[in-house]
Parts: structure tokens; sequence; C-alpha cells
């Protein structure tokens, strides 16, 4: 077969633009403020960034010769990943299920959105806050509502003492607080 009527996948390119599966029968919850981040960053990508790196690959493929030419090679390779992105983020909050912590019901009950003041079994105190997938950043202390910390949290109230399972271990973990300022 002719090379010309191959394609050469780039192994840094994953061929798969589906966002990761969420487990059969779970929604993907999201804060307000989760949904209207994931919303500015598409806005941003859409508008702003991608138009420049198609102005970019316009004038760069208009040079000539483009196997050589590094802003052309660079662009189209930026331009995947933008565009990979969007589809990403398009899929991501079209799914997307938007629950405000502040109308919770039950709010001395954890649940999704739930700012949750922990003490391990070491006496270790950790202040989580449970959010969606999309918004999870464990160095701001937001959590994925679908972790086994967050699982074993689930329905506690202050007082109470839940084991938590992460693989074969078990720990016991005590609720200390649980606030909704999401």
């Amino acid at each position: 077969m002719s090379k010309a009527f191959t394609t050469e996948q780039d192994p840094s390119d994953p061929e798969d633009d589906e966002p990761e599966q969420l487990p059969a029968g779970v929604k993907n919850y999201m804060t307000p403020t989760g949904f209207a981040t994931l919303q500015d960053e598409l806005n941003r990508l859409y508008r702003d960034e991608r138009p420049k790196v198609v102005e970019i690959v316009s004038w760069a493929a208009g040079n000539g010769d483009r196997s050589e030419n590094g802003d052309y090679l660079y662009g189209k390779k930026r331009l995947r990943e933008i565009d990979r992105r969007l589809r990403y983020l398009t899929k991501r909050l079209e799914s997307a299920e938007v629950v405000d912590p502040k109308k919770q019901q039950k709010l001395e009950k954890v649940f999704f959105g739930a700012t949750v003041t922990y003490a391990r079994e070491d006496g270790k105190e950790h202040t989580v806050t449970l959010v969606g997938p999309d918004e999870a950043d464990v160095s701001k202390g937001k959590i994925s509502w679908l972790s086994p910390v967050a699982r074993a949290l689930m329905k506690a109230q202050a007082g109470d003492t839940v084991e938590m399972k992460a693989g074969t271990a078990a720990e016991t973990l005590e609720v200390l607080s649980v606030t909704y300022s999401c």
C-alpha cells in the first residue's frame, strides 16, 4: 500500500476523545462555580485562542514547504489539542447537572457541595469540599464526590464516625463539621 493512503498517529495524541466515563447510573454533578469555570474555558478557547492559532497556521501554510515549517507543524498540533479540549468541555457541559449546594436539603448532613472537616485516626484534621470530578483539585481541598473519602463521608453529620475503605485497608474518620458555602 502506498504511504499516501495511510495516516500516522502522533503517539502523544490519544485516539479516544471521550471524557472519562462516570460509573453507570451516576450523574455528572457540578457546582455552579465549576460549571461557570468550564464554560469560561470553553469560550476562551473558542473565541480567543483557536482563532489566533488558525491565523498562524494559515499564514505559515502560505509560506510554502509545510514539512519544514515549524509554525505550521506546531500550530497544527496546538490546533488539534485545542479542538480535543473543546470536544471534551462540550461533552462535559452537556452532561452536567448543576447542583447549588446552598439549596440542599438537610444541610446538617454531608452531600454534594458540602465542606467537611474530619479527623483521621492519627489525629490530623482535613477540610475538603465535595465537588464534581471536573472540579476536583486536592491542592485546594476540593475532592470528587466519587472519591473513597467522599463516599465514606456521604450522609454523615458532625459527630459521626465513618469507615473509609480504600482497597483492602480501612480507616475510621470522625466528622467534625459540615458546612455549605460553594
